[in-house]
């Protein structure tokens, strides 16, 4: 028991009026208080924001110690929450309405930017090619004007844009899949959403020019969570028009019945080629009232078609380039990058398919 109030009372008079306790620091553990100030200093003397700073070394002769800091997440959902709110509040557009003829041969539109991987990160170094959001963006853009272009000459009464999985590379501030594999990115996760939005706005605006839009989403295994969200804040962006229609639950597959086609797509990462068509016969009120049937996986990056018995199943390319994983496992070609769209008549099925290479 006296031992018991001596420590305690040791304890107390290391105290210095209200404050923390005042301990000894031996040599070793001064010297490591002052490196971790040099952090500071340091990201003050080059412009920066200490907070700012991701990571980095404190080298000396004696040791070299490699850091994380434990703030830099913590900014970068503030600043995602911050632009978010801000962005919406500066631009939230009224949409008239688009009264528009009645077409009497009518066509749908199918528009698929695939698996776009804004913030995926490739070098021509590692794997030959160059890919990062900035080129996500510009081939995007391209790749549906493209298309738009090359549709000119049919009757567009409907569209169909496919909101497709993996439009983000990662998932987190943590640059990882929804599955928690890491993945080589470009910029920060709250800057490539944003960049991601302000596409998307751009494409849906660009097809409504055309005619009315249904927006079809398909939840992918980059970007689970985080894409689920952008079909929402899209949705909320959109929500003065009339003359768009939303399909953004979590199921994993969707369907769309255009007279006598039937449109179906999926990201294709978890079910079973083999088993699309059963599911698709299954899952779907409009299969025995359409004579034409076409589902779309995403996923892969390349083209892969068969015909199975009342339905065609067709995997999308993507215009994302191959990074330093893909080139090493040898999935990677330099011909199938490209944004495909296609045309469906209302009594024949699918009548063109259009491609944009690049």
């Amino acid at each position: 028991m006296k031992s018991r109030k001596r420590n305690l009372k040791d304890h107390h008079s290391r105290r210095s009026g209200k404050g923390n306790p005042k301990y000894r620091l031996n040599e070793q553990e001064a010297n490591l208080i002052r490196d971790y100030r040099r952090i500071q200093q340091e990201a003050e003397n080059a412009g920066l924001n200490p907070k700012d700073v991701h990571s980095g070394w404190i080298k000396s002769k004696e040791a070299s110690i490699y850091f994380k800091n434990p703030h830099h997440k913590q900014e970068d959902v503030k600043k995602l929450y911050k632009d978010l709110v801000n962005d919406l509040k500066e631009y939230s557009p009224e949409y008239p309405t688009i009264k528009r003829p009645k077409q009497i041969d009518g066509h749908l539109f199918f528009c698929c930017p695939s698996d776009l991987h804004i913030g995926k990160l490739c070098k021509s170094f590692v794997s030959g090619e160059e890919y990062n959001s900035q080129i996500a963006v510009l081939r995007a853009l391209e790749g549906v004007r493209g298309c738009i272009e090359k549709a000119k000459g049919f009757h567009i009464d409907k569209v169909v844009f496919l909101l497709s999985g993996d439009l983000l590379h990662v998932d987190n501030l943590r640059n990882t899949t929804t599955a928690g594999t890491p993945q080589d990115v470009d910029g920060l996760f709250s800057d490539n959403f944003l960049l991601a939005k302000r596409l998307m706005v751009e494409i849906i605006e660009l097809l409504m020019q055309l005619a009315d839009v249904h927006v079809m989403y398909t939840s992918g295994n980059h970007d689970h969570i985080s894409g689920f969200l952008m079909a929402q804040i899209l949705q909320a962006h959109f929500r003065k028009s009339k003359n768009i229609t939303w399909d953004i639950s979590l199921q994993m597959r969707k369907y769309y019945r255009y007279n006598e086609t039937l449109i179906g797509s999926c990201h294709g990462d978890k079910v079973k080629w083999g088993l699309l068509p059963m599911l698709m016969a299954d899952e779907s009120r409009d299969w025995s009232d359409t004579k034409y049937r076409y589902m779309f996986t995403q996923h892969v990056h390349h083209k892969v078609t068969n015909d199975f018995i009342g339905v065609t199943l067709e995997s999308l390319r993507s215009p994302s380039e191959a990074d330093s994983w893909h080139h090493k496992s040898g999935y990677q070609s330099s011909n199938n990058k490209a944004i495909e769209s296609f045309i469906f008549h209302k009594q024949h099925g699918q009548v063109a398919r259009i491609t944009h290479l690049f």
